[in-house]
């Protein structure tokens, strides 16, 4: 039994209800628009490289800080970048379900999957250097209400904190 009522209650997106609330699986009903754009972004983002792309707002301070430590602890590059101003961010927003001008939370995009605010960022761990994965299974301990309430602060707030940049970053998928 152990840890079994920490896990919060799931709400589901889509018909799996294997999935968490907030990973949206990657269909073509995801977009109601007419393009295709799972069909579009395979073909430009994932047919020769399947490593997932983390999506973040390139003017804030402290999501380029959050970048340069991932890319620090990530020496096998097994993780893509792409600011969410950017066009390729925009088009994989839509992919993801979300507003192609959404730059209220970091994304992470996998060929079968978006993860977004708390669950992006456990993600995201789980893909770096020791000791993250760790980190990562254990933050998963807290409900994601509290995780999302905790980043949605900080997120908010963001550029009042840590300030945001003259420039756009660099898109470097």
């Amino acid at each position: 039994m152990g840890l079994l009522f920490l896990q919060p209650a799931l709400r589901f997106v889509g018909s799996t209800p294997d999935m968490p609330r907030r990973v949206r699986p990657v269909s073509a009903s995801s977009s109601s628009s007419t393009v295709d754009w799972v069909k579009t972004t395979d073909a430009e983002f994932f047919q020769g490289d399947s490593r997932p792309i983390m999506l973040f707002d390139g003017v804030c301070n402290l999501c380029n800080g959050g970048v340069r430590f991932v890319r620090s602890n990530d020496p096998n590059r097994r993780i893509r970048y792409a600011p969410l101003q950017s066009d390729s961010g925009r088009k994989l927003l839509k992919r993801s379900g979300r507003s192609p001008d959404d730059i209220s939370s970091v994304v992470l995009v996998e060929k079968n999957r978006s993860y977004i605010k708390s669950e992006a960022v456990l993600r995201i761990m789980e893909h770096l250097d020791l000791p993250f994965p760790q980190l990562a299974l254990m933050l998963k301990i807290v409900p994601l209400f509290a995780r999302d309430f905790a980043y949605d602060n900080v997120a908010n707030n963001r550029y009042a904190i840590f300030g945001r940049s003259e420039i756009e970053s660099c898109e470097i998928l």
